[in-house]
């Protein structure tokens, strides 16, 4: 058994343990069809798990799959296809698969389907966007008739949660066709056209027993108006993505709205491996270019929380408020600009509408610009497309990612100098060298003082600008019950299929 005093204090292990009784089995009930909206899709839509990297990826997943480990609203780890997980080191762990777990085709949930569902993630031809954490995997092999033993390479605390993120659901062994699904979760998949749309339907075998909703009709509606009349007709029961800006009204005729804290951003992305973002001058300027009051209650109307340029949000147990704020200083930002010798010079800004409001933190940065002697030429690319051709590739352009449940996971996807989706190609030994220093700890203080240093790390040399950590905001017709805000985001986490229901159905 892990043991609460061996190594960090805190047992994921042991909660899981505690809370395996928490699946008990529903009562079948009367479903009913709801149909859903979302802001963003494309033909980059995806239900392998491993891929999954947009909202409407992560919704239909948590419909057709599970994973070992299920991260409850507080993004505490809870007992799901593993119904024990325990370490003695926090290196080596034996997870025990809960039984009597099929999947959609009938077939039982063995070892064999965990150990091939993670090691998939090892081959780079799958694509996995979480990857990067299987550096940390030593071994992953059977154990037992009803077990799995995962060997790490270094004692990290935080396993659980890693195996609760998304990507780590779990499918059938030798499964490489993702055209359907074949998972073991609530819905089955009835029809998956990417870009266009999904229909998901209840499967009443399901292990946890059968959820409310009979079916699920899921695509999107990329023009916010259309989105929204499509809500006011009734021609939806339930969107995603409100623009702050509308909140008021529509609570006014009697929609019901789901305002979600989270860890999530939309942030400035300047490359440091070109030009202008080279120029660590230019980095600072653009970041003090940043009102973050006045993108708070412009853009957001009050819905997000100031950021300062890492992506701790003050939720997280080891957030550092001694961290002075960067604060809004064309002057300052004016200096900087002479000194990368860009006084004078029109810079291109890429936004779209996949990254949420970035066309208006752009336009106030703008106004900014003028004050600080350089020119921003903002430039908008489609939605459709933008993660595969412009994140990350633009010299500067703007980001959006979801929250994640530890520091540990948020540093090594985005931050650590190899992780796949390091924004701004910053690269640090030191940072990557404390990294693994704080996984590893047996010191809760030391931690803290690690992580407090690596945020301050990001926030002087990243070339990314977080101002604000955003609330998501849904709305929904009166007929819809059940939806709560839940940290991993809006649409409950993007989990909203498993827990609301239709009144009249």
């Amino acid at each position: 058994m892990f043991d609460r005093r061996g190594f960090l204090g805190s047992s994921a292990a042991s909660l899981l343990v505690a809370g395996c009784t928490s699946a008990s089995r529903r009562q079948p009930v009367k479903g009913g069809r709801i149909r859903v909206a979302g802001a963003t899709s494309s033909t980059a839509d995806t239900i392998d798990p491993a891929r999954q990297m947009a909202v409407m990826d992560y919704c239909r997943c948590n419909m057709f799959y599970d994973g070992l480990i299920k991260l409850d609203e507080n993004l505490r780890p809870e007992p799901a296809l593993a119904e024990a997980i325990d370490s003695k080191d926090g290196r080596v762990w034996t997870l025990k698969l809960r039984q009597g777990v099929r999947f959609h085709d009938g077939k039982p949930l063995t070892p064999a389907d965990v150990v091939y569902s993670l090691r998939r993630h090892k081959d780079p031809s799958v694509g996995s966007t979480a990857r990067t954490f299987m550096s940390q995997f030593e071994e992953v092999a059977p154990f037992g008739e009803d077990g799995v033993r995962i060997t790490l390479t270094a004692p990290n605390a935080d396993l659980p949660a890693i195996l609760g993120i998304p990507q780590f659901m779990i499918v059938r062994d030798q499964t490489r066709s993702f055209t359907t699904a074949n998972g073991t979760g609530p819905f089955r998949c009835a029809e998956f056209n990417p870009g266009v749309r999904s229909i998901s339907t209840r499967y009443d075998d399901y292990w946890r027993g059968p959820v409310r909703l009979g079916e699920v009709e899921l695509f999107a509606i990329s023009d916010e108006s259309a989105r929204i009349n499509a809500l006011l007709s009734h021609d939806v029961d339930l969107i995603s993505e409100v623009n702050p800006r509308m909140a008021r009204r529509l609570s006014e005729t009697g929609l019901k709205l789901l305002s979600s804290k989270s860890g999530g951003y939309t942030d400035l992305v300047m490359r440091l491996d070109q030009r202008p973002g080279r120029s660590p001058a230019f980095v600072e300027g653009m970041k003090l270019l940043m009102d973050r009051e006045a993108m708070q209650q412009v853009i957001f109307r009050g819905y997000a929380t100031i950021a300062n340029d890492h992506p701790i949000p003050p939720t997280n147990r080891y957030f550092d408020p001694s961290l002075p704020q960067r604060p809004f200083d064309p002057d300052r930002a004016a200096h900087l600009f002479r000194k990368a010798g860009l006084a004078g010079a029109r810079i291109p800004v890429v936004v779209s509408g996949a990254a949420v409001h970035s066309e208006d933190m752009a336009m106030l940065m703008q106004n900014a610009a003028g004050k600080a002697g350089i020119g921003l030429d903002i430039q908008r690319r489609p939605t459709d497309g933008y993660w595969a051709h412009n994140w990350m590739k633009d010299p500067v352009g703007f980001g959006n990612l979801n929250g994640r449940p530890t520091a540990d996971i948020i540093f090594t996807q985005l931050y650590a100098s190899h992780a796949a989706w390091n924004e701004s190609g910053w690269r640090n030994e030191r940072f990557d060298r404390l990294l693994l220093e704080a996984r590893g700890s047996t010191d809760e203080g030391l931690r803290h003082t690690i992580y407090a240093e690596m945020q301050r790390m990001v926030h002087r040399e990243a070339g990314v600008g977080i101002p604000l950590f955003l609330n998501m905001i849904d709305a929904y017709t009166p007929r819809v019950k059940g939806m709560a805000s839940r940290s991993q985001g809006g649409l409950m986490g993007y989990d909203f299929a498993s827990h609301v229901w239709l009144e009249d159905a």
